[in-house]
């Protein structure tokens, strides 16, 4: 049987291997000496001495949370349920400990809250085309909610937008509203330059008269020649023919005064 001293001796290594502590490249330790916050260890191999020194692990690695669904109502009056992921570090372990109680659970509450409120100053086409913008304020006001606790926000995403099945057809309806204006706009515009063109070939018609003259002979020589069997009845502006008839009458008294 083991004596008293051997009992000893195995509390004595017990004692000894629970004070020698490793951690890895990633974390540190938040050394507590009866209480009071006396350093940070880490990474590599300490002592922490039994019973009269406590740590706590902290990860200083990028930790990605998931923001559960929040229903959100938009500056408009329109009922969303968004949710989003949050990247973010503890660059102060010492804070993270002493400063919070759960810094997990409290980025976590902080960001709902925050999501709730961002996106209820904006209209919902704002949510939706604008989410960079929405994204890069999100991260920073968390950043600076989260700064006393010694942890870096990197980034906030908006995940998804859910809507209604009344609001996705009025959205719809808006689009295809949308379109159609711009089609209308675009059969204006060619309508008004359609137009201008046409005013200026009356324009130089009218500065030249012989010019609408032969206009007028090659549209009757297009017509002849279009194949077709039917008769068409063209009207013959006496305007074309009075410049002819000028010429006649001024040949005939050419030859008058001969």
């Amino acid at each position: 049987m083991i004596g008293f001293a051997g009992v000893v001796v195995l509390v004595v290594i017990a004692l000894l291997f629970s004070a020698i502590k490793v951690l890895p490249e990633y974390q540190r330790g938040v050394v507590l000496t009866l209480g009071r916050y006396t350093g940070t260890k880490g990474p590599g191999l300490f002592v922490l001495v039994p019973m009269v020194q406590r740590m706590t692990r902290v990860d200083l690695r990028v930790t990605v949370m998931d923001v559960p669904p929040q229903d959100v109502i938009s500056r408009d009056n329109v009922s969303v349920r968004v949710n989003a992921v949050v990247y973010f570090r503890v660059m102060e372990p010492d804070k993270s400990v002493l400063k919070v109680s759960d810094f997990l659970q409290a980025t976590s509450q902080l960001s709902q809250t925050r999501l709730r409120s961002v996106l209820g100053q904006h209209e919902l086409d704002e949510i939706l085309s604008q989410r960079d913008s929405i994204n890069h304020s999100l991260q920073q006001i968390l950043d600076e909610a989260t700064d006393p606790w010694g942890i870096k926000i990197t980034n906030v995403e908006i995940k998804d937008v859910d809507l209604n099945e009344t609001m996705v057809r009025a959205i719809a309806r808006q689009a295809e509203a949308e379109r159609e204006r711009r089609a209308k706009v675009i059969h204006a515009d060619g309508e008004l330059q359609a137009s201008e063109k046409l005013r200026d070939a009356a324009a130089m018609l009218a500065q030249q008269p012989q010019a609408l003259q032969l206009r007028y002979l090659q549209t009757l020589a297009s017509m002849s020649n279009s194949g077709q069997s039917s008769t068409i009845v063209f009207p013959l502006p006496l305007d074309l023919l009075k410049p002819l008839l000028d010429g006649v009458e001024r040949n005939r008294g050419g030859e008058g005064k001969a």
